[in-house]
């Protein structure tokens, strides 16, 4: 039931800082050992997190009589973590998504694999150190304009961005003097919330209820539904992530079951996650020729010809590229094609935003 949420709002006003000051507050009122220890940032590489997170390491040394070798013992050179429950949060979402791009980087791969499984290993003579059930959560903050610079074609395609929750947060009211929950009151939720952690560690496995089920059933069709471009990309998981959600609205209930107000909490939630999706990456399709034609298209109500498109780029876009990105275009319903006939030769296209 890991998740990672991304928290995309502006510099300043969007008190994602807050957030994450007011969470770190309950956890470390219900758990703070776990608080104090397992709470840390610093995103700079795959084998970096894995080392967070290691099992023991051993080694075979050789045991010796008389300048000879006469046999191997397993000693432990590094004893790894104990506790593999561990939270990243990244304030500067961005430095993350470029790091990633660097050549030789496995940070996307071992950030995949930690919410695929918890299993982690990179098989390289120099990285000797694994991880197995590991429960990692990363939250990132970040911004609009950094997301969509930084965020590159491959964390795209390969999986990486759809393993996140990308969620808007803004400054709901002005409050000159702050808006926190007075100690009374913060220490009845983290009471609550101690309750939930020590119930949820005896649960070993949770089942949906019959109306549960049935709504899922329901909902299920729309949720796996495949939509076109980078907001497509982004929720592709849609109906992995509202699962893990519904659970975890169980869990914190202290629920046996996954019941039908569980899975609506979720839902909810989820139609955020949505409309925050398409909020911050709109009609984008992730490939620079297909979004800088939309835009000229959209700023062209009288359409633009292949001529019109090749000068778009200076002549230095190939045409193939171009046939690409419009036929991208045209099968997500962005564009239509026009032929203008009555001219010699071949008939000229014409393209406009549908």
């Amino acid at each position: 039931l890991k998740l990672y949420p991304v928290i995309v709002g502006p510099t300043g006003s969007g008190r994602k800082g807050t957030s994450r000051s007011e969470a770190i507050r309950l956890f470390t009122l219900a758990d703070p050992e776990w608080a104090r220890t397992q709470i840390v940032s610093g995103l700079s590489s795959g084998e970096g997190l894995i080392w967070s997170v290691r099992d023991p390491i051993e080694k075979q040394t050789p045991i010796k009589e008389h300048n000879r070798v006469v046999g191997y013992e397993t000693v432990i050179e590094d004893h790894g973590v104990s506790d593999k429950r561990l939270v990243v949060i990244e304030s500067e979402f961005a430095s993350t998504l470029r790091v990633m791009q660097r050549d030789g980087s496995i940070l996307s791969a071992v950030v995949r694999q930690a919410w695929d499984s918890g299993d982690l290993r990179v098989i390289t003579k120099n990285t000797p150190a694994r991880a197995t059930g590991a429960h990692i959560t990363i939250i990132g903050h970040v911004t609009q304009d950094e997301v969509l610079r930084e965020l590159g074609r491959a964390e795209m395609a390969n999986g990486f961005c759809n393993r996140f929750v990308w969620v808007c947060a803004k400054r709901s009211r002005c409050l000159p003097w702050g808006g926190a929950l007075p100690e009374t009151e913060m220490r009845a939720h983290a009471q609550h919330l101690a309750m939930a952690l020590d119930a949820g560690r005896r649960v070993s496995e949770l089942r949906p209820t019959v109306d549960a089920r049935q709504r899922w059933e329901a909902e299920y069709p729309r949720l796996s539904a495949g939509k076109p471009g980078l907001m497509g990309a982004v929720l592709s998981r849609a109906e992995a992530q509202v699962m893990r959600l519904a659970y975890l609205y169980a869990l914190s209930d202290g629920s046996p079951e996954m019941e039908l107000i569980h899975l609506e909490a979720a839902l909810a939630l989820w139609r955020y996650v949505e409309a925050s999706a398409r909020f911050v990456f709109g009609e984008r399709l992730g490939n620079p020729v297909a979004d800088k034609i939309l835009a000229a298209l959209r700023d062209t109500p009288g359409g633009l010809t292949r001529t019109n498109l090749r000068d778009l780029f200076g002549r230095n876009e190939s045409g193939d590229d171009i046939t690409r990105a419009l036929g991208d275009l045209a099968e997500y319903g962005y564009v239509r094609m026009v032929p203008e006939s009555g001219k010699p030769g071949r008939p000229v296209e014409r393209w406009y935003a549908s």
